[in-house]
């Protein structure tokens, strides 16, 4: 009644914000991701029928509060689906910084709902185990299928889950990562999102987006996926900042970033495009052709960088490999 699981953090390229369901964590709509790979969750969990608690510990510290409730809701779920009720022990580890919007809790959650379903002997699709993780987190459904995949809205579990996209783009695109710390709270931000004014049209207008992602990825076109990606990044923003707490998570540097990408596309015909989901740090995206010339511009602007490519779906791991 042990296993250990990993999975790769998402960037996202048509984000959702906002959830009708918060229990069961149903999105108001649909949302496309690509997985960032080596950058990675490593998870382990063990059922211990002699254990009095659920223990969690992530990165080596105990976790409490709001994020135990969360783990709280994809433990219980697999519990009730295994027939089961021993308490769990739960440990997690980050290869990459968590909580400055890179993506961590759905690697994490994705990872977790991966070795829970294996260690209580569930036999589930990946599909399948994206309904657990997205109780955790709806991000981490997508990172339970990897590489781009598609959360389908819904009001239940068959309808609401993430289904891998295939495209020709998996082996050429590069993702810079440029690091800007500050600390984000993406639940917060989903919670009130309804509450914009903006929220409205960009409802309206995202199911074309959806659409236009998928055309694009199934088209293997890299300019028009990533230029759409880098929209609604800034539709997104709009929506976060005119909520009721006004949120911005965008620091100098981070627009710092983005004009060092727009001058590399408009300058030099380099095809860069930024991204940024619910925090400060960047994505920026591009061709293995360019990545050296892209991590140097993003470099120069003073920020910690990383090159990633597109990461699989999360997988179980060897006995070898177990946090304990």
């Amino acid at each position: 009644m042990k296993a250990t699981a990993s999975a790769h953090p998402i960037q996202g390229l048509v984000k959702y914000h906002g959830m009708h369901d918060e229990e069961l964590r149903l999105p108001y709509h649909d949302s496309i991701s690509v997985c960032t790979a080596p950058s990675h969750t490593l998870t382990t969990v063990e059922f211990q029928p002699d254990a009095t608690e659920d223990i969690y510990v992530i990165g080596g510290d105990r976790v409490e509060g709001r994020g135990a409730e969360r783990i709280d809701s994809v433990v219980d779920h697999v519990r009730d689906r295994a027939g089961i009720d021993a308490p769990v022990r739960l440990e997690s580890e980050n290869s990459f910084p968590p909580n400055i919007g890179f993506g961590s809790s759905a690697s994490g959650f994705a990872a977790a709902a991966t070795a829970l379903a294996a260690a209580a002997g569930l036999d589930l699709s990946r599909p399948e185990i994206s309904t657990i993780a997205r109780r955790g987190s709806a991000s981490a459904a997508r990172a339970v299928t990897g590489a781009f995949s598609h959360l389908h809205s819904g009001m239940n579990d068959a309808d609401c889950r993430s289904e891998r996209i295939q495209t020709d783009l998996e082996d050429d695109l590069r993702i810079v990562a440029a690091h800007v710390p500050a600390y984000k709270e993406t639940e917060e931000a989903h919670r009130e999102a309804a509450e914009s004014h903006m929220f409205q049209a960009r409802l309206a207008h995202i199911h074309h987006q959806i659409d236009a992602a998928r055309d694009a990825l199934y088209d293997a076109d890299f300019d028009r996926a990533f230029e759409l990606a880098e929209h609604d990044s800034l539709s997104l923003a709009a929506t976060t900042m005119t909520g009721p707490s006004g949120w911005v998570y965008w620091q100098p540097d981070t627009i710092a970033v983005f004009n060092a990408v727009r001058e590399l596309r408009d300058d030099e015909g380099i095809p860069a495009y930024f991204s940024t989901d619910t925090g400060a740090s960047v994505y920026v995206n591009t061709t293995a052709e360019h990545v050296d010339a892209v991590e140097r511009a993003v470099s120069a602007v003073g920020v910690d960088t990383g090159v990633w490519e597109v990461g699989g779906p999360a997988e179980l791991r060897p006995d070898a490999d177990a946090l304990f």
